[in-house]
């Protein structure tokens, strides 16, 4: 029987993933898991199904699946025991980190409920991210250090449809979201290869741009943002293409619009408002702010969500600063569709975006084997964390302030004003 229109997709799809997101030597291992709930969701088979097949074609030696089903951690935040939630199994992580110690390759695929813990207990789920991200944390170091190729992708479900699309009916939804990820993603195109080459090239001329400027602070301007964020010296601007430890360059998000680096931990001062609503661990934070003062935030304010938002900036010391500024223009593909995903890691490329918490090493010159204390040092931030949202518009607008204190335009009403 041949292969429908969906399945087709799906083939083209996961060919994309392994040989432009991960760009899979052969002989390397693989995994593929999803880091944030311990698992890639059940629902999700079909595509790691395709994935494990063209990565086999691709040479690769073994690959190997974690999987979960995200219901189960609802059920555990709503009825395990208040003082249960430091218990946790460390073999998954043994497992990655088996994989990355020998320079072999990671997937993380992201098809999660955005409203999975919404309604429970605030501690109980606080709970859960802490201890989950304390013992997560040797991954999520080897990741922000590029340790080895590593890739992070969405599968659609019903769930994440519905929230999406909730005037469709739940096949329809889950079939439009796919039809969205495959147009995002540049799958739609007869090369998808070759349309993502082309991509590539003009945000890595953009990064070279800003590379060549070193600025060092950003201004940022729009209804409820008046901020400054400070650049350390030494930070460096990328974009889609990076350069793993293993050798091997890949693309780390698949979509990605964005160019991005790391700010000085302790030089971020003003308030910035967010643009978009976030999902975070299960909840959603809608209409927020935060107000930072020497790079920390002292403020936060939110219509909805605001005792998460609280839990997530103090998570821990590093959680409350910035750890990393992304320019996207408003023009972007995922934002020309008009409506939210519900998915930080692809609503970010609609628009410019901030994160609190960990900043990427691989953004600083020199940093990527120093200690924790020699990186804060020198302006970059530690943390559990990696938090991203949306600050962007067609009203923003971003300045580059150069060694001398003057400024110039980077960005007019949420597009490039830089000739790139």
């Amino acid at each position: 029987m041949a292969p429908t229109k969906f399945e087709r997709s799906l083939r083209k799809y996961a060919e994309t993933i392994i040989k432009v997101g991960l760009n899979l030597r052969a002989g390397q291992r693989l995994i593929i898991t999803n880091a944030s709930t311990r698992g890639v969701p059940v629902h999700v088979a079909p595509l790691v199904r395709e994935l494990t097949r063209v990565a086999y074609e691709a040479g690769a030696r073994y690959v190997d699946v974690i999987w979960n089903d995200e219901a189960l951690l609802r059920t555990r935040v709503q009825f395990a025991p208040a003082d249960s939630f430091n218990e946790y199994s460390d073999w998954h992580v043994l497992g990655i980190m088996d994989l990355i110690d020998k320079g072999d390759a990671v997937l993380t695929i992201r098809s999660n409920n955005p409203d999975l813990l919404s309604g429970l207990d605030s501690e109980r789920v606080g709970a859960w991210q802490k201890t989950h991200l304390e013992r997560m944390n040797p991954v999520s170091q080897a990741i922000t250090s590029n340790k080895m190729n590593w890739c992070v992708v969405s599968a659609a479900s019903q769930d994440w449809a519905a929230k999406v699309f909730p005037d469709l009916t739940p096949k329809k939804a889950e079939a439009k979201l796919w039809d969205a990820i495959f147009k995002i993603t540049r799958v739609d195109r007869p090369d998808p290869v070759a349309a993502w080459e082309a991509h590539i090239k003009k945000l890595l001329k953009r990064a070279a741009y800003l590379n060549a400027k070193k600025y060092t602070a950003l201004k940022y301007t729009a209804p409820g943002t008046d901020l400054t964020v400070g650049l350390p010296r030494g930070h460096k601007w990328l974009a889609a293409r990076e350069h793993a430890r293993n050798g091997i360059e890949f693309v780390a998000n698949l979509p990605t619009e964005e160019v991005f680096t790391l700010p000085h931990r302790a030089q971020t001062a003003g308030t910035l408002r967010a643009t978009l609503p976030l999902s975070y661990g299960g909840t959603l934070i809608d209409d927020f702010s935060l107000t930072f003062e020497q790079g920390r935030v002292v403020k936060v304010a939110a219509k909805k969500g605001e005792a998460p938002l609280k839990k997530m900036v103090e998570a821990d010391e590093g959680a409350s600063r910035l750890g990393e500024v992304a320019l996207v223009p408003v023009s972007s593909p995922i934002a020309r569709r008009g409506h939210l995903f519900y998915d930080t890691l692809i609503d970010e490329n609609a628009s410019c975006h901030v994160a609190v918490g960990r900043a990427y090493r691989i953004n600083m010159e020199g940093a990527q084997d120093i200690t924790d204390e020699e990186f804060m040092r020198r302006g970059g931030n530690v943390s559990l964390t990696h938090v991203d949202f949306m600050i962007g518009s067609d009203e923003m607008n971003i300045d580059g302030v150069k060694e001398d204190g003057s400024s110039e335009p980077v960005m007019r009403k949420g597009e490039w004003a830089i000739n790139a």
